[in-house]
C-alpha cells in the first residue's frame, strides 16, 4: 500500500539547513499497523507530515525520495490530487485536538464539511453520517451534540471527534501522530482500544507515531526506532521486544519500568543528547551516547543491515544477548 525511499526533508533556518528527515524507507502493508518509536525531536512527525504533503514550504522542503501510495509517487501529485487524496484515502490524527478543531465552528459542521468534499453526499446525508460516525467512536448522545463546540467536549472526547473526522471518508490509512500525549493513562487506554478496534473493524492500514513503548506493545504488528532523523532499527513486534539489538532500543527499553524489576530499582536512563541537526557528523549519530561504539562507529555511518529475514540495524556492532537486559 505505501512504499517510502530514501525521504529526506530539511527545514531552513539563520543558521543553517535542519537536516529533520534522512533516507528514511519503509513499507507498509494494507490493513497493517506499524508504531514509530523515538525521542522528541527524532523526525517522525516530520516523516509523516512530509507523506501527507503538509511540510510548510518555505522554511521546510523535501529534497529527496519518494512516497508510493498505492503505486503513485505522493511527492509528485499536483496540489488537487493532494487535496483529493488527503482526508479521502489518507487521513491524520493529529497530537493536540483541541489545537486541530476550529473553535468556533460546531463539531458537526467539521466533520460534515469532510464528507460533503470527499463523498459528494448532499447535506442531509452528510448529517447522517457524522451522526453515525460519532456512535462508532463511541460519543454519547451524538444526535444531540452535533451543535456542540470544541470548548463542550473534554480532551477525550475532542479526540473521539479527531478519529470521527479522519474516518469520515473511509481511508485505506490512518496516520495517528502521538493521539494519547495530552490525556490521562484511562483515557490514553481508551483511544488505544479504539483505534485497534476500529482497524479490524474498517481494514484500514494505521501507522501509530509515539514515543511511548508501552502504548505500541498492544497495537502494532512491527516496530521502526527513529533517530536523528533516520531509521535506526525495524523488527516485527515480537521480534523488537525479545531481541532489542541497536544500543538506542536497548536503552530506550531499559528505560522502561519492569514488572519483574527489583523493589527500589532505579531505571536506566540514555546519557547525553541528541545530536545537532543542523551540523549532523558523518559517523553514527549515537556515537557519542553509545557505551558500545568502536572504531569504525566513529568514521562512518552505518546502513540499516538484515540481522535475519525480518529484523534490520543500523548498527555495526553486534550485541551480545546478554547485553540487552
Amino acid at each position: 500500500m505505501l512504499e517510502v525511499k530514501e525521504l529526506k526533508t530539511i527545514f531552513s533556518t539563520r543558521d543553517g539547513d535542519i537536516n529533520a528527515v534522512n533516507g528514511v524507507s519503509f513499507f507498509l502493508q494494507p490493513g497493517e499497523a506499524l508504531g514509530i518509536v523515538g525521542e522528541s525531536g527524532s523526525g517522525k512527525s516530520v516523516s509523516m507530515l512530509s507523506i501527507m504533503g503538509l511540510i510548510p514550504d518555505p522554511p521546510g522542503k523535501i529534497v529527496g525520495g519518494e512516497v508510493l501510495f498505492q503505486g503513485r509517487d505522493i511527492l509528485k501529485m499536483s496540489p488537487h490530487d493532494l487535496r483529493e487524496m488527503r482526508g479521502n484515502r489518507i487521513a491524520m490524527v493529529f497530537q493536540e485536538p483541541l489545537t486541530s478543531l476550529n473553535p468556533v465552528l460546531t463539531i458537526g459542521n467539521q466533520i460534515s464539511e469532510s464528507v460533503l468534499i470527499h463523498t459528494g453526499r448532499d447535506k442531509r446525508q452528510a448529517i447522517n453520517r457524522t451522526v453515525e460516525l460519532l456512535n462508532m467512536v463511541g460519543i454519547p448522545e451524538a444526535e444531540n451534540r452535533l451543535n456542540d463546540y470544541p470548548h463542550q467536549f473534554s480532551g477525550g472526547m475532542c479526540q473521539r471527534v479527531m478519529i470521527a473526522m479522519a474516518l469520515s471518508c473511509d481511508p485505506q490509512l490512518l496516520i495517528a501522530d502521538e493521539p494519547t500525549t495530552a490525556l490521562d493513562v484511562t483515557i490514553q487506554a481508551q483511544i488505544v482500544d479504539l483505534v485497534t478496534r476500529l482497524r479490524k473493524e474498517l481494514g484500514m492500514a494505521v501507522i501509530w507515531i509515539t514515543h511511548d513503548l508501552g502504548v505500541v506493545a498492544s497495537c502494532v504488528d512491527k516496530v521502526i526506532v527513529m533517530y536523528a532523523g533516520q531509521i535506526v532499527e525495524s523488527a516485527p513486534l515480537k521480534e523488537f521486544y525479545a531481541n532489542p539489538s541497536h544500543p538506542y532500543s536497548i536503552g530506550l527499553l531499559r528505560s522502561l519500568p519492569r514488572l519483574d524489576s527489583k523493589i527500589h530499582q532505579k531505571l536506566i536512563s540514555i546519557e547525553g543528547a541528541p545530536p545537532n541537526l543542523i551540523d549532523l557528523p558523518d559517523c553514527c549519530p549515537f556515537v557519542p551516547r553509545c557505551k558500545n561504539a568502536v572504531e569504525k562507529c566513529k568514521d562512518n555511518n552505518p546502513p540499516l543491515r538484515k540481522i535475519n529475514s525480518s529484523h534490520k540495524i543500523s548498527c555495526w556492532v553486534d550485541i551480545p544477548q546478554n547485553e540487552k537486559t
